[in-house]
């Protein structure tokens, strides 16, 4: 059961709902708030551009382009933009070889953020419903979770493409609730990003963020999130 005894982060304008009773389900996104896997991409993303001819980026800016699918991911790192498309032909090469790369190297410098096994065991302890939910598109999803010894908690794993439409659109999130046969008052989200938000609220999910992640240099709190916790374990606390 989840208490209400802890209030959301003193910020402006935050919200001042608490979390609710009878969480069932627990749903995470993968990268940026379990994962910290910018080095990879970062790295397969100039190598991508060794192989194409073109200037390297710098890798701290992936920490800004990771967030909305590695489709995106590899568009912004073929324009150094946010939302610019390059030449279709250059896309299209660009990410045949970027997925060759990322299917190899998708674990090499990525590491789990601070307490993430300690709170997926306790949670699971718990009974539990845990499920991960990320834009990111199998089969890096399901090579990543498994390289960095997450597939055990996970009894569902919804892929970028495993349905429809990805977040923000709240579609993901049902889908991973009526695979369990559960209301959505029942569920949270937990994740890094406006998207996890906006996908939150959507499906009518409670949603818990980090300020660690990828939510492309804003602050996570200004999305106005239920709760914003430092450590995934001040999650885990919230359950006893």
């Amino acid at each position: 059961m989840l208490t209400s005894s802890m209030q959301p982060s003193n910020h402006p304008d935050f919200a001042t709902t608490v979390l609710p009773q009878g969480v069932e389900l627990v749903l995470f996104d993968l990268d940026g708030t379990l994962v910290d896997s910018v080095g990879d991409l970062a790295w397969c993303g100039n190598e991508m551009l060794r192989r194409l001819d073109m200037p390297g980026r710098d890798p701290l800016a992936a920490r800004n382009w990771v967030g909305n699918g590695l489709d995106r991911f590899i568009k912004r790192v073929l324009t150094a933009d946010m939302n610019a498309e390059p030449e279709p032909a250059l896309h299209k090469r660009g990410k045949e070889i970027f997925g060759e790369l990322y299917a190899r190297h998708a674990s090499d410098r990525s590491e789990l953020y601070p307490g993430v096994l300690e709170t997926l065991q306790r949670l699971a302890d718990l009974q539990l419903k845990l499920a991960c939910v990320t834009n990111k598109p199998e089969p890096f999803t399901s090579r990543l979770i498994a390289a960095m010894g997450l597939s055990e908690f996970f009894e569902l794993v919804v892929a970028g493409d495993a349905t429809p439409r990805k977040k923000p659109d709240p579609l993901p999130l049902h889908y991973a609730a009526d695979y369990f046969g559960l209301d959505y008052q029942s569920c949270l989200m937990v994740g890094d990003s406006s998207n996890d938000v906006k996908a939150a609220r959507a499906a009518g999910f409670a949603i818990v963020c980090v300020p660690y992640g990828y939510n492309h240099g804003n602050d996570i709190r200004d999305s106005r999130p239920d709760l914003v916790v430092e450590n995934l374990l001040e999650l885990a606390n919230l359950f006893s």
